[in-house]
């Protein structure tokens, strides 16, 4: 069988895993990476083109006769980066701009739940800022903020009283604080309960799921601070032991899958359903049209099987396997990240002991990281996902907290209690299993 040439667009976490595990496959030549970072150069080829540089990386596939072209990241792909392939004769692996309208729009998916029956939290929507404010009357508990578009993991704010809400609506809707995408605004219930990241692959008609997983958002331990591209996670996430909540998930995907396609969209590639699984069952928060980051760094150290052939299946439209196959036990990815994240913070700081952690065994992912005179240097907000696996979760998350022990940069810092509520319930289950 030929080898093929692939390209893999976005330079975080989430890209250097799936370049990482693309990279074991028999079936690739050459990797190429835009833009990349410091952990996937060591991969393959970074060329320096940015991800939402579409004209440029359509023009660089043809040039090099890529065979398919992986999109990480969801701004190109609300953009329209996989119609722009498809026109030009190229194989890209995403949803289209059409179909990446469930992660690009939060008011088109939340009336796209409420069309097909999917459960949510109750909700209305605001264009204009007096509008919403007066929504707030009367209301004296906690309540969720989100503007419509795009606004990279920190466009939700759940906030705590009418204040903060009035807050929230006023930097999205007057201020602009994230830019046009606040032009429109949700605002709706507060739900309780705990959250789990459901991600499956679908080529339109049927859809495989990965194992599940928990993101951490908030920026410091216990939950506390503010909301940010992710602090770490783990995979798997396990259910409880009676089986009715998987089957109410599966469902949720299964109307997901089922309602794209009543609406005539060509849905192909990652669909994500952030839960939370309410005393009512389980709702959905919000899709996403790409894999998590950083669930994807928790998730994919897991699979066995040859990604590659995978993508292919799916944008092929035939020959998806009926199920994948996964490593035993549990992953525990823990992002750390530049003093101040998710505020200011400063870059360009060398980092130490990489090589170190890998080899105690970790997996480390870069994810905000570049090369100067040869030095791997910090260029983001969140820098690096350390991965680790266990036979069980507390072991997957002692290997990761030795292995980020090894690392160190001028401010770094990472919250210590990743995958922790995960080791309690695993710790509940397994009392009353007795």
């Amino acid at each position: 069988m030929k080898k093929k040439k692939l390209l893999v667009v976005g330079g975080g976490g989430r890209e250097h895993a799936v370049s990482w595990l693309l990279s074991k496959s028999a079936l690739v030549e050459k990797l190429y990476f835009a833009p990349g970072n410091a952990g996937m150069a060591k991969l393959g080829e970074c060329v320096k083109i940015a991800a939402n540089d579409t004209g440029s990386l359509v023009q660089f596939a043809r040039e090099r006769e890529i065979d398919l072209t992986f999109i990480g990241p969801e701004e190109p792909l609300v953009m329209g980066i996989v119609d722009r392939f498809t026109e030009a004769g190229l194989r890209a692996f995403g949803p289209t701009k059409e179909a990446s309208r469930l992660e690009g729009s939060k008011v088109y998916a939340k009336e796209f739940m409420k069309r097909h029956g999917i459960p949510t939290a109750q909700f209305q929507v605001f264009d204009s800022y007096e509008e919403a404010l007066g929504a707030l009357a009367g209301n004296r508990g906690r309540t969720v903020v989100k503007a419509d578009g795009l606004a990279y993991g920190k466009g939700v704010v759940v906030a705590e009283s009418p204040d903060e809400a009035r807050d929230a609506i006023r930097h999205m809707m007057v201020e602009k604080k994230f830019m046009t995408s606040g032009n429109r605004i949700v605002i709706e219930e507060f739900l309780e309960g705990e959250e789990v990241s459901i991600i499956a692959l679908t080529d339109g008609e049927i859809f495989l799921p990965l194992v599940p997983s928990q993101d951490h958002k908030r920026a410091f331990d216990g939950d506390r601070g503010p909301n940010t591209g992710g602090m770490g996670a783990y995979a798997p996430f396990h259910f409880a032991e009676s089986g009715e909540l998987e089957k109410e998930v599966y469902e949720i995907l299964s109307r997901t899958v089922a309602g794209l396609r009543e609406d005539g969209v060509c849905y192909k590639g990652v669909i994500y359903c952030g839960l939370i699984l309410t005393k009512s069952g389980p709702r959905v928060l919000e899709y996403n049209c790409r894999l998590g980051d950083p669930e994807a760094q928790a998730i994919l150290p897991l699979l066995k099987d040859d990604l590659l052939h995978v993508l292919d299946a799916v944008v092929e439209g035939k020959g998806l396997p009926q199920s994948l196959t996964w490593e035993d036990g549990f992953c525990v990815a823990v992002m750390i990240a530049s003093g101040g994240y998710p505020g200011s913070y400063s870059t360009g700081f060398p980092i130490d002991g990489i090589e170190e952690a890998e080899r105690g065994g970790a997996l480390v992912l870069h994810a905000g990281t570049g090369l100067e005179k040869g030095k791997t240097v910090t260029k983001g907000g969140r820098v690096l996902s350390v991965c680790a696996k266990g036979k069980t979760l507390f072991e997957a998350q002692k290997n990761a907290y030795e292995a980020c022990s090894k690392i160190s940069f001028k401010g770094a810092f990472c919250r210590t209690d990743i995958a922790g509520r995960g080791i309690d319930r695993e710790a509940q289950l397994n009392l009353r299993k007795g």
